[in-house]
């Protein structure tokens, strides 16, 4: 899946356990744009090292995939959350600060005709 919009926040990268770390990423996306929406996307692991390129306010598309999962709580409920989680982000408008090329996040201006 993937959502274009705005980036909003780039959260801290947090160590949850020994082996694992998540970063949340916000944007702002206006489908409708008398009501746009504010959506919170994970990365994880090496994907949190990757939003270190973004800045507030770039326009990016998120693609992601959308997780779930069930438990039964200590009363035995069950309980249900979901993830939106990103594996790539593509910036779409250059913000003031140039961004560095890798193989996570990419600059749509790439292929230009300019000869430098």
């Amino acid at each position: 899946m993937e959502i274009k919009g705005a980036v909003v926040a780039i959260g801290e990268t947090q160590q949850v356990t020994e082996k694992f770390k998540k970063r949340d990423l916000v944007i702002q996306y206006a489908e409708n744009p008398e009501y746009p929406e504010t959506v919170k996307f994970e990365a994880t692991q090496a994907g949190c090292e990757k939003l270190d390129e973004l800045r507030e306010g770039d326009e990016v598309t998120v693609h992601f995939n959308l997780r779930g999962r069930a438990w039964k709580d200590k009363n035995g409920v069950n309980q249900y959350f979901n993830t939106l989680n990103v594996w790539r982000v593509d910036l779409n408008k250059t913000s003031s600060e140039p961004m560095k090329a890798n193989n996570v996040l990419s600059n749509d201006d790439a292929e230009s005709d300019l000869p430098f």
